[in-house]
């Protein structure tokens, strides 16, 4: 089952851009996680349980989407993800000091200030990309999604990042 591939935040690679942050740069790490499935819930379900993961190693987590309606397919899938608990987040839908909890759903661009982890399921990518500790990007098999994940890809390699490809379609 694919849920079960790898996906963890800690089997990415050190950026090999030149960020000329020392220490902190040698900490970043950024993935592309490409799904066999092609539905927007697969990319979802995947988002929450990287959310899960890095929220438990202690980071604050944001996912980034597009709309209200996705944030609250995101909100609804985090209150239930677990049957024994669920995951702390608020929802935000306007550029403002970050909520109380260490997971957040957004539709607008995070501050890097704030959040450790971001996952992106938005068609922008973060203009400050570079600054997060840890940065996922998601892409179910679908060939307007693919199209959308290969112009971050490029956008960040203009950036000098190099992520690390989960192309789960291999498997």
């Amino acid at each position: 089952m694919q849920g079960n591939q790898p996906s963890s935040p800690e089997s990415g690679s050190p950026a090999a851009g030149s960020s000329g942050q020392g220490q902190q740069s040698r900490n970043q790490r950024y993935w592309f996680h490409i799904l066999a499935q092609n539905t927007p819930a697969a990319r979802n379900l995947h988002a929450a349980k990287l959310v899960d993961k890095a929220w438990r190693q202690g980071d604050r987590v944001c996912i980034v989407c597009d709309s209200e309606e996705h944030a609250r397919e995101l909100d609804d899938l985090l209150w239930n993800f677990t049957p024994e608990a669920f995951i702390p987040h608020t929802v935000s839908t306007a550029p403002a000091t970050p909520g109380p909890d260490p997971v957040g759903v957004l539709t607008h661009a995070p501050v890097s200030d704030d959040w450790d982890t971001v996952i992106v399921l938005s068609a922008t990518l973060p203009e400050d990309a570079h600054q997060y500790r840890r940065l996922a990007l998601i892409a179910h098999n679908d060939p307007n999604v693919l199209n959308q994940a290969r112009g971050h890809y490029k956008q960040l390699r203009a950036m000098g990042i190099e992520a690390q490809v989960h192309d789960m379609r291999r498997r």
